[in-house]
């Protein structure tokens, strides 16, 4: 079984779509790299979900990044994925965080930057501030902001599980979206262990099962670090050659190492040289 999941839906007798996501074995994989604070493994979590859900609501080829920053204890948590549900994440953190801190508490005077960035067409971003009671709340005020479409997302976390739900109006002259209201009512009592345990059909059929919706196949949701060998040695290269003999004399190599997923790649004197030369070392990783 793949608990790793993305469903859209859609009701036929209002102009109103949904999506559900639910997430295990990407979520570990991106807790893994580091020893987080409880609290900046449920912001994570909430954070994978989120980013799930706003690609499936964007048709486009290319890449997505949800950011947070702030000046707090929790300096920075980004999301990056693409239209693939391909994710991977990463957060930095100083000094101790309670296990139930808010965003407020985590990331003090912060904002949320969501950037979409197409493989052909213009790069577009958003923001918005986290003076909201929640995560979940900020990016409600982003979809009002950028696409002034009523929209409801339910976001959970526990550091084993992260699931989420978006519903949304779709954008159409019909008067049939005035059912948004009584759908999100309902929406509302979706519980956390609900959507850890139950299948998205069980799930659905438990919140709506007087309405008549539209299930659609599942999409996968995996976890994939896009650091490689050659991306490290292009980093290197904007080093200066100064630096770099500083570094080679006293370490006699350079390790490039990865945030995100904890890789080290190593370049000693002999693969330096070889990048300037333009060839290729070694793809050896250690």
């Amino acid at each position: 079984m793949n608990n790793d999941i993305l469903h859209r839906y859609l009701f036929d007798n209002a102009d109103v779509r949904g999506e559900i996501v639910q997430l295990e074995n990407s979520y570990q994989e991106v807790l893994s790299a580091h020893e987080y604070p409880v609290a900046v493994q449920h912001l994570l979590g909430e954070l994978m979900a989120a980013t799930s859900l706003l690609t499936a609501t964007i048709k486009f080829t290319g890449d997505i990044s949800v950011q947070l920053q702030g000046d707090g204890p929790v300096t920075l948590a980004v999301i990056n994925g693409n239209n693939e549900q391909v994710l991977r994440g990463v957060s930095r953190w100083n000094g101790d965080i309670a296990d139930n801190a808010s965003l407020q508490e985590m990331f003090g005077k912060g904002y949320m930057v969501i950037t979409l960035t197409p493989d052909e067409g213009e790069r577009y971003q958003g923001i918005v501030s986290l003076d909201h009671i929640d995560l979940a709340a900020c990016l409600e005020e982003y979809f009002n902001q950028s696409e002034q479409l009523p929209t409801q997302i339910k976001l959970f976390a526990n550091g084993k599980q992260a699931a989420g739900m978006l519903l949304q109006v779709l954008p159409t002259k019909s008067d049939q979206n005035d059912d948004f209201e009584h759908l999100s009512t309902l929406t509302s009592t979706i519980k956390a262990e609900e959507l850890f345990s139950l299948d998205a059909p069980d799930v659905l059929h438990r919140l709506y099962h007087q309405e008549e919706v539209r299930l659609f196949d599942p999409v996968d949701v995996t976890f994939k670090c896009t650091c490689s060998r050659e991306r490290s040695g292009a980093a290197i290269k904007t080093l200066s050659q100064a630096e770099i003999e500083v570094i080679l004399a006293e370490d006699g190599k350079i390790d490039m190492g990865c945030e995100y997923c904890k890789n080290t790649y190593s370049f000693d004197a002999i693969d330096i040289a070889a990048l300037y030369a333009g060839s290729h070392s070694s793809d050896a990783q250690q």
